[in-house]
């Protein structure tokens, strides 16, 4: 039986605790792919790094002359010489790439069964970004056919169901729907590799908030093929648990070395700016010449992805995960597409998000549409003002006034008693610039505007003053700048 608990929140992200049979694994979770045919790393070696779960694949299992008598012999878990958890493709990645792929949805549930996989995925079909909506549907329909036949030969709720509908919104929302119908815990999003591929992030983002509104608050989110670095806390702010990722050896084979916002090329490296074994036990130059240089490469490339997995449940207990998306996003143009998509949503997000952080970070522009700014302007219109009341931006307070606030932004209005609580006290605010400042005055209006038997008085900078102005246009009659 698969079970999920969230123990943290922040975003849509959580930490939390995924119990497959009678192991236990936190979340969010790296899942290294394990090719038998290529380690480059061994099972045994990544456990002894941090690993606890991975990934293999059935069907290479089910053609492979050396390892399929001894993996229904055996079991993977004695073949892979691994103790933790092992979840098993079904062959619809080979299926999809190769085209039809003689190994049908019932032998390959049937086969994950016999050799031990302990998170089974039935033979899904993954629709490429380029199908057509109708193909699309009929392809998903198939999915959840499948889904459907295999939980009649696992019971146990071993199974995963993995989400499918293509670039379709609509169709993820409804497989998804679907797909919480069955019971199942463990969710895959799939198909998803060829978007984050090609740096298609804003789509990716519009497929996985989809799926994630209909499924349960409850379920396990995996998203297949989400192997770089640079990309999970973008990934688990949109509230995915699971990433799988062969990158880290691919990537070794290129010579590519990675870091938490990007990749590099080790032959141009003259320096190693990490701090993992390989990096402190070897230079550039050593490692360049190393007989051994793939399977090295590949250790840094996968105690890098451990390491942010690591960085950001931290932050997500921490209440910081915002910042570590915004720091990861700008390493790139389209990573930061995806994540002011992502910003775009941040009234849905609100709902999941925590109401109280540690902190909160200026950061620019894009900072002005988080959560917390979302929340604190629906929040404030629960502040009295009385008959009347003044809003200071320059601490000019009158005598004759029944209420005063104060004016912080981006948030807009606090009641000085409010001027050490979460998030206007706990927040680190740069010199006042045009963004903040009008997402401020924007709450201003919302409150003007629900108290308009109130008459306002505002007191403003004169730098300021005609964007006061501008962003408070049509409500002239409710407030007067003294």
């Amino acid at each position: 039986m698969i079970s999920f608990e969230v123990v943290h929140k922040d975003i849509r992200a959580r930490t939390g605790r995924l119990k497959v049979g009678e192991k236990i694994a936190r979340t969010p979770l790296l899942l290294p792919v394990i090719n038998p045919h290529i380690q480059l790393i061994t099972p045994s070696e990544m456990q002894k790094m941090g690993v606890e779960a991975l990934i293999t694949n059935a069907y290479i299992f089910s053609k492979s002359g050396e390892f399929r008598e001894a993996a229904l012999d055996r079991g993977l878990h004695d073949v892979l010489g691994f103790d933790g958890i092992i979840m098993t493709d079904s062959g619809a990645f080979q299926q999809s790439v190769y085209g039809d792929v003689a190994f049908s949805n019932v032998e390959t549930v049937r086969f994950q069964r016999a050799i031990g996989s302990e998170i089974i995925v039935p033979m899904d079909i993954a629709t490429p970004p380029d199908r057509d909506y109708e193909t699309a549907r009929e392809e998903l329909s198939t999915t959840m056919a499948r889904i459907t036949e295999a939980m009649t030969i696992i019971g146990d709720g071993h199974l995963a169901a993995p989400i499918q509908g293509g670039i379709f919104p609509d169709l993820r929302e409804e497989a998804a729907a679907r797909v919480n119908e069955t019971g199942a815990t463990f969710c895959p999003i799939g198909a998803v590799v060829p978007l984050m591929e090609n740096y298609r992030y804003k789509e990716l983002v519009e497929v996985v908030l989809a799926a994630k509104r209909r499924l349960s608050p409850s379920s396990c989110v995996h998203l297949f093929g989400a192997g770089h670095p640079a990309m999970f806390a973008l990934a688990a702010a949109m509230g995915c648990d699971v990433f799988d990722s062969a990158a880290y050896a691919l990537y070794a084979r290129e010579g590519r070395y990675m870091t938490p916002s990007g990749s590099l090329k080790l032959n141009e490296l003259q320096e190693l700016p990490c701090a993992c074994h390989v990096c402190r036990t070897h230079t550039a130059e050593e490692l360049k010449q190393s007989p051994d240089k793939e399977r090295l490469l590949a250790m840094h490339n996968l105690s890098v992805s451990l390491a942010e997995i690591a960085r950001i449940r931290q932050a997500i207990i921490d209440g910081t995960l915002w910042e570590v998306v915004d720091e990861r996003c700008r390493s790139h143009p389209r990573l930061l597409e995806g994540y002011r998509e992502l910003l775009n949503h941040s009234g849905e997000l609100v709902q999941r998000d925590r109401v109280s952080k540690r902190r909160f970070f200026y950061r620019g522009d894009e900072s002005c549409a988080r959560t917390e700014v979302i929340r604190y302007h629906s929040v404030c219109l629960r502040f009295r003002p009385g008959k009347t009341c003044h809003i200071s931006m320059n601490d000019k307070v009158p005598d004759d006034t029944e209420s005063v606030f104060q004016f912080k932004p981006p948030f807009g209005i606090y009641p000085p008693e409010m001027a050490e609580t979460f998030p206007v006290g706990q927040s680190e605010i740069p010199g006042w610039d045009e963004a903040m400042v009008v997402t401020g005055l924007q709450g201003v209006r919302k409150f003007i505007e629900h108290y308009p038997a109130t008459r306002f008085t505002i007191s403003c900078p004169e730098r300021w003053m005609s964007t006061l102005k501008n962003t408070l246009t049509g409500l002239e009659d409710n407030y007067v700048c003294i």
